[in-house]
């Protein structure tokens, strides 16, 4: 069995990248991960992550080669197009009009550099491009943010980079079956869509109040214990019937408002000790959390 610690799909692939902040990094890592030679050129004045999260900015960037360039100046633009002249993609998180004004929207890349394939990162998909935004608004569009706490993490801008490195290998991939090495495509990828496919499982209902992984099944749930919480996980019948035969609840019907009484309340008396040696004795997928 294979895995991408073993198989590197993108072995021998050079990415140069041009993002900053967090999609395009974590995206740039994803494919130094599988394999690709990784360089990114930053402004003078750095990625904005280094100034407010160094940690988050070392672990984005390990393998990375940095350089800095102005692009600004014909300096710049010099260092940038010798090394996209040695590059298999380009990855960009700017507006299509910061692009132009840099020489570098698409029509101008192709005509420079045939075999370039560019991976543009967008907020939203075209006119809608030059919005300004960040995850959160593109969370809250998607339908992701339920109340006025800020959501755990950066669905947008994480789901956004695994898009843009699944570009990265189609883009690889459309050039081994085209067979023409100068055959460079253009592919976007905007975050608002990697939001939409995020919360798709809400749309579909499932994670709604009154869907089954949404909180109606008393199965799927996190209740509180005697030392902390308790995720139950117990969403198969035969999971079921384990959980509700170690609590004493009979008959099983999960969806019931009874059901999710006697569980909470057989719960609430429970360490963590005890449920983590139940779970392993009846086989019943949950993890216990402190507090």
């Amino acid at each position: 069995m294979s895995s991408l610690t073993s198989f590197l799909p993108l072995d021998g692939v050079r990415v140069l990248s041009l993002a900053l902040n967090l999609p395009g990094p974590a995206a740039l890592l994803r494919c130094r991960q599988m394999g690709a030679s990784c360089l990114k050129l930053e402004p003078p004045a750095g990625d904005p992550m280094a100034l407010y999260n160094q940690p988050a900015y070392a672990a984005l960037h390990e393998g990375i080669g940095i350089e800095t360039a102005d692009l600004k100046t014909e300096a710049g633009q010099q260092q940038l197009h010798a090394a996209l002249a040695k590059t298999d993609v380009l990855l960009t998180s700017f507006r299509p009009s910061a692009l132009r004004k840099l020489g570098l929207d698409w029509p101008a890349l192709q005509a420079r550099h045939p075999s370039l394939s560019q991976v543009a990162i967008v907020g939203a998909p075209g006119e809608r491009a030059e919005e300004p935004g960040h995850d959160l608004t593109y969370v809250a569009e998607s339908g992701l943010v339920t109340g006025t706490e800020l959501p755990p993490t950066l669905y947008a801008d994480m789901g956004g980079a695994l898009l843009a490195s699944e570009a990265v290998l189609a883009a690889m991939l459309h050039r081994a079956r085209s067979g023409d090495k100068a055959s460079g495509i253009y592919l976007e990828v905007a975050l608002n869509a990697s939001a939409d496919w995020l919360a798709l499982p809400r749309t579909w209902g499932l994670t709604q109040p009154t869907g089954a992984v949404g909180g109606a099944h008393a199965g799927y749930r996190v209740y509180p214990c005697a030392d902390g919480r308790v995720a139950v996980a117990a969403l198969e019948p035969h999971f079921a019937n384990r959980l509700c035969e170690a609590a004493g609840v009979r008959p099983p019907d999960m969806m019931a408002t009874a059901t999710h009484e006697a569980l909470a309340a057989w719960l609430a008396t429970r360490t963590r000790a005890e449920l983590d040696a139940m779970s392993r004795e009846r086989d019943v997928p949950l993890l216990t959390l402190a507090d």
